[in-house]
């Protein structure tokens, strides 16, 4: 399992767009998905993408 390590700027700006009270879920689902779209626009930069015609296909085969 790979951890991803996190700059606390991006914390700090997370908690800074939420209430002053908050469910402590509603924090980690922001990070998640800060996360996820930083490891996304990586991917990107590294060349690792998929094609539109490729998910196509691959959501056709799910679906069979």
């Amino acid at each position: 399992m790979k951890l991803n390590a996190m700059k606390r700027e991006k914390v700090i700006e997370a908690l800074n767009e939420l209430p002053k009270e908050f469910e402590l879920d509603v924090l980690l689902e922001k990070l998640v998905f800060v996360e996820k779209v930083n490891e996304g626009l990586s991917q990107i930069k590294k060349g690792k993408t998929v094609t539109h015609d490729k998910v196509k296909e691959t959501v056709l085969k799910w679906q069979k």
